[in-house]
């Protein structure tokens, strides 16, 4: 998956590589116990996930995976392909609030 990144991930992973948003760095692809994540910033504590089509079939499942991130203290952002592609400031904007909160 980390070799062939869907192209809602690799777009947004163009702007949040190399500390290159608000100087903090993300990883692509993170194995958090049983999980991947899509990206995850440690030092902020967010965890951020590229949600396709296939997301509407497995809520359970994903409630679940939201879960254990939260409990591993991890804040949970989510967007869809569309998102990320169409409206890529407002997912940027609410990522740079998030960091902003755990910043305080």
């Amino acid at each position: 998956m980390r070799q062939n990144p869907t192209p809602p991930e690799a777009h947004l992973w163009y702007h949040l590589r190399a500390k290159r948003f608000e100087a903090t760095k993300f990883r692509f692809q993170t194995v958090l116990g049983s999980y991947i994540v899509d990206f995850t910033s440690r030092t902020a504590m967010l965890a951020i996930e590229i949600d396709g089509d296939t997301h509407a079939t497995q809520q359970d499942y994903d409630a679940t995976r939201t879960s254990y991130l939260e409990c591993e203290g991890f804040r949970v952002l989510r967007f869809t392909n569309s998102d990320v592609m169409t409206n890529l400031d407002a997912v940027l904007t609410t990522i740079a609030n998030a960091i902003s909160e755990r910043r305080k």
